[in-house]
């Protein structure tokens, strides 16, 4: 079973439904233990960073899913989920973060509209990480859907696996190790989105 992680925010059935069609057995749950037996955690996410953040400190759930993570199983971040993973965010203030990625989540320049809404180019980079299979059977500069005003900036470069320009270079997919977040959403990405998100079913051998 993969677990969708409900902590009150987020598009969480259009997450599950993808994810069922690709192929998984899938349960949407705020309970620790659930996310604690799961096969593999999902962390969707839509909405702020701060408000994300307490919704999973009130769920109690930020523990299980930082276990879950340390021990190896695979994980997938979408949008939000993957900004939550990252040391701190300038989003609305400064707030710190899950801490399991080491970076910042910074704001897009006023330079270009915000948010970036709409089909954009996934470029490939050449990234270490078992999860790297996700993206196999996705083309290099494929489209996919974006949603966001802000975007992470990593410290370790070598954890990017696809970037994207928007007024900025901007890392648009990270892996390291059983992690795989992206700032892109698959769920809205149709036949590209179902063949990535089969990619990390069967790379978490979820099937």
């Amino acid at each position: 079973m993969i677990a969708v992680v409900d902590y009150g925010m987020g598009n969480l059935r259009s997450v599950a439904k993808a994810l069922e069609t690709a192929g998984a057995v899938v349960e949407v749950t705020d309970e620790a233990d659930k996310i604690k037996e799961a096969a593999a955690v999902v962390l969707p996410g839509v909405g702020a960073f701060e408000e994300a953040i307490q919704g999973l400190k009130q769920r109690g759930l930020i523990q299980p899913i930082v276990q879950s993570i340390q021990e190896g199983k695979p994980f997938l971040g979408i949008c939000l989920g993957l900004h939550l993973l990252f040391t701190e965010s300038e989003e609305g203030g400064h707030h710190k973060g899950l801490e399991i990625l080491k970076g910042k989540v910074k704001r897009f320049s006023q330079r270009v509209k915000i948010p970036h809404i709409g089909w954009n180019r996934v470029k490939k980079c050449a990234p270490a990480g078992q999860l790297s299979a996700v993206l196999k059977e996705v083309p290099d500069e494929s489209y996919f859907y974006f949603d966001h005003s802000y975007y992470v900036e990593p410290e370790d470069e070598t954890i990017v696996a696809t970037t994207t320009e928007y007024g900025v270079r901007f890392a648009s997919t990270v892996v390291q190790g059983d992690i795989f977040a992206c700032q892109y959403h698959p769920e809205k990405s149709q036949r590209l989105g179902l063949k990535l998100l089969r990619g990390f079913i069967e790379a978490s051998k979820c099937k």
